[in-house]
């Protein structure tokens, strides 16, 4: 070892003491400030509502421009948060090519009665025996059979096609019964029509029924909701109840098929995070509603403020708050469909032309109904659809999400919205809601003046923090066994 000299060893000690000296009498370093949490801006929630949900907008119905409005105002938004454009040609908007068919005469029913002493066969007139609330396509037959709307609706009881009349006094039961109905596997459901005065049929059926739009090639939706409800008049009502069951009965109407176009609006932003790159969040919700349709108390436009401008307003907030803070760790994918009341073909779409590949998509949160609260769970809570199939639902309620299981397993609302179009594919796809089974549903009552906002912004408010997270870390949800549809 070297030897110091006096002077190399007293300039040595000189600097000790200054460096030392220093350190023991400056303030210690100051960390960094952490970014504040995230609020909810009540204004642009308001305001999202006040556009998407206005009689201008005219219900945006499934397919049509009012559509392709929305999905325009939606991308306009997208990039004013900084959110990049990720559908055709380095645009916001990705159109999907639609057919629908239209009727060019009117339709008619036949019922054959079954056995060889069971009476007539019958013929049905549009606007005089029957009208059509929906219709799905322009042919359908199937078997009769009954049920009643009063009883216990928890084991329905016929074949997989049956076209079921639906009986009973209490409307909101009948509206119930007839919803599971069509998701039981009925072809065609059938009911009385509380007030069926024969002038009333006889204008409404002025206007021949509209059918449901589809993908260009798709024979049928990807939601499996392909639904037909048809509405008797009181003589109609009356000879059917006396057909027996099992007597067939076939709808039919002359179509040609129109085609057309759906949008979806679609933003991305990229994680800075290289090793996540395969383990992107969509965050998702439907723009479309059902336009205008039948006029209930005077009013024929179906606003959808609850169903779904309050999940498109939502993916918007938290497009807002994640946009201007420091780019998340994982690529967000924004993704508001089209056509979701068709069943699910902007989804659809979309899982066949998305972004990014599907098997980079981590996890899928869709927002449906989010507008009013649901008196089956606690104030300001929202809950989610399928939530014993992950481990999605409980890690965000631990990270500090007003998020609860499903109250209404018996509506199976996880396969009722657009998470499960992706959820058929692997993806852990799950639906943020908290319908309450309010009697607005596809009502033209559905509309600003029926919207809870405070309600509204804390529920978005509880997820603000938890979506932070979960786009920050490298959590990977995976479905519970038996979870994966």
């Amino acid at each position: 070892m070297r030897k110091f000299s006096a002077a190399l060893f007293f300039l040595l000690f000189l600097l000790s003491v200054i460096v030392f000296g220093q350190s023991t009498t400056s303030k210690p370093p100051t960390a960094a400030p952490k970014r504040p949490a995230a609020k909810v801006c009540v204004d642009c929630i308001r305001a999202h509502e006040e556009f998407l949900a206005s009689d201008a907008m005219q219900g945006r119905g499934s397919a049509t421009h009012d559509e392709l409005v929305a999905a325009t105002y939606v991308a306009s938004q997208l990039r004013q948060y900084g959110i990049q454009p990720a559908g055709d040609n380095g645009d916001y908007i990705q159109s999907a090519p639609t057919r629908r068919p239209k009727l060019t005469s009117a339709p008619e029913i036949q019922i054959a009665p079954a056995g060889d002493n069971s009476g007539q066969p019958a013929t049905w007139t549009y606007g005089k025996d029957f009208l059509v609330q929906h219709i799905s396509e322009p042919k359908f037959s199937g078997p009769l059979a009954r049920v009643d709307a009063e009883n216990d609706l928890s084991q329905l009881k016929f074949a997989h096609g049956s076209v079921v009349l639906v009986t009973g006094t209490d409307k909101t039961k009948i509206r119930r019964a007839i919803k599971k109905v069509v998701f039981a596997g009925a072809a065609a459901v059938l009911y009385g029509a509380s007030d069926s005065n024969p002038e009333q049929f006889q204008q409404a059926s002025k206007q021949l029924p509209e059918l449901s739009v589809k993908l260009a090639d798709q024979a049928q939706d990807e939601m499996g909701i392909n639904y037909n409800v048809i509405k008797l008049s009181e003589p109609a009502l009356q000879t059917l109840l006396k057909m027996p069951e099992g007597s067939k009965v076939s709808f039919a109407a002359p179509s040609q098929d129109e085609n057309g176009h759906t949008w979806n609006a679609i933003g991305i932003l990229r994680g800075s995070d290289p090793l996540l790159q395969h383990s992107a969040v969509l965050l998702s919700a439907h723009l479309d509603h059902l336009g205008v349709g039948t006029p209930v108390n005077g009013d024929g436009i179906y606003n959808g403020a609850d169903d779904d401008a309050s999940g498109t307003t939502a993916v918007l907030e938290l497009a807002r708050v994640l946009g201007k803070g420091p780019r998340p760790k994982r690529t967000v994918i924004f993704a508001l469909f089209g056509s979701e009341e068709a069943g699910g073909l902007g989804s659809t779409y979309f899982r066949e032309h998305p972004p990014v590949s599907l098997k980079d998509i981590a996890a899928n949160l869709e927002f449906e109904m989010i507008g009013r609260a649901d008196k089956a769970v606690k104030s300001d809570t929202v809950w989610l659809t399928g939530w014993e199939r992950s481990n999605l639902g409980p890690t965000l309620a631990k990270h500090g999400a007003n998020l609860v299981g499903d109250p209404h397993p018996d509506q199976n609302f996880f396969a009722r919205s657009d998470n499960y179009v992706l959820a058929k594919k692997g993806v852990v796809a799950q639906t943020v809601s908290s319908y309450g089974l309010h009697t607005d549903y596809h009502q033209p009552s559905d509309d600003m003046a029926h919207l809870d906002f405070k309600h509204m912004d804390a529920a978005i408010g509880s997820l603000l923090g938890p979506v932070e997270w979960l786009v920050n870390s490298s959590f990977k949800p995976t479905w519970n066994k038996g979870g994966q549809p």
